[in-house]
């Protein structure tokens, strides 16, 4: 170092003054575009690389910015990519040519629990690392009348192993009732994981009644496409998940809280687990337009079923709840 400061006609103080200078100029320029970037973010949240690289350039043009390849590196270096939009998986399948059952709840209406039960697969994302990912698969069934998740499984495949698990946890709320007794139907779209040989047996099996969708449209099982929507926009909602193991976990937590502490305007402003002591008809907080299209080709009245007494439920906080098991009415 010294022989070339001689060759150049410097000093060494003054060669170490220019690279201390070098250095912090770049620390500042560094430090600079990742304000910039941040600043920019703050106001488009979800702006590439390209554009941010774009605008830097124009608005420092002439006072010396940082180069195309700098500037990407110093955007990964910080962590300050936008994630790679996430595209969506098929979930339903429904050119299996497996049977399938007719739709049994077009203008029906439950009045206690484990009258109707809703299910559908939706997808959960796993990152790997800023721009790469996994999908695993979480199957829910919902009771339709007191909006209770009675079943859930998360798998990593859509393989039929997984809504069986979810079908197995809600039916344990048919222990102690006679087969003959159960008057349930299960719900859900014509996937193969549903019109599966032995999710379907099980089901029989159960005495439970099958109903599936008539075709691709979501309004045909809206209550199970609304939990999905709530469980992954609002319970999980911003949530980053980098193993299924912390998927699992997660959703645990959010099924406990839904059930048990969120209040739902569908059952007027209680807990799915307050609801699923009542029977009878339960005041919406919300209007809907199916029940009041169902109760006018009924003459203004929801027909009860059989043994089942047509009498609205004390919503939250008044009123007493009927103390009974409404599976084995």
């Amino acid at each position: 170092m010294e022989s070339l400061c001689k060759l150049f006609g410097v000093t060494k103080q003054a060669y170490y003054k220019y690279d201390e200078n070098r250095l912090l100029e770049r620390i500042a320029s560094e430090e600079f575009a990742v304000f910039y970037i941040k600043e920019i973010r703050r106001k488009d949240p979800g702006i590439g690389g390209s554009k941010l690289w774009y605008m830097y350039r124009k608005t420092f043009e002439g006072g010396h910015p940082l180069g195309r390849d700098r500037f990407a590196d110093i955007v990964d270096k910080y962590g300050l990519k936008v994630r790679l939009k996430v595209r969506k998986p098929r979930t339903t399948d429904s050119t299996h040519g497996l049977p399938v059952f007719p739709n049994l709840i077009k203008d029906y209406i439950p009045l206690a629990p484990n009258r109707l039960w809703v299910s559908d697969i939706t997808y959960i994302t796993i990152w790997i690392d800023a721009e790469h990912y996994y999908f695993c698969y979480l199957s829910l069934i919902l009771d339709a009348y007191s909006e209770e998740i009675v079943g859930w499984c998360v798998g990593e495949t859509l393989d039929t192993a997984y809504p069986i698990k979810a079908l197995e946890m809600a039916l344990r709320r048919l222990s102690g009732i006679a087969k003959e007794d159960v008057r349930l139907i299960h719900h859900s779209d014509r996937g193969c994981q549903y019109a599966s040989a032995k999710y379907v047996a099980i089901l029989k099996e159960q005495g439970i009644q099958i109903s599936m969708t008539e075709s691709g449209d979501p309004k045909d099982n809206a209550q199970a496409e609304r939990i999905n929507n709530t469980m992954k926009n609002e319970l999980l909602k911003g949530m980053t998940f980098h193993n299924i193991d912390e998927v699992i976990q997660a959703v645990a937590s959010a099924v406990r809280f839904y059930n048990e502490e969120r209040p739902h305007m569908s059952i007027d402003m209680m807990t799915p687990k307050e609801a699923a002591l009542c029977v009878g008809e339960i005041t919406k907080r919300w209007t809907s337009y199916r029940e009041m299209h169902i109760k006018e080709n009924q003459n203004s009245c929801i027909i009860p079923e059989k043994g089942l007494p047509l009498q609205p439920c004390p919503g939250f906080p008044s009123g007493l709840r009927p103390s009974v098991n409404p599976g084995q009415l």
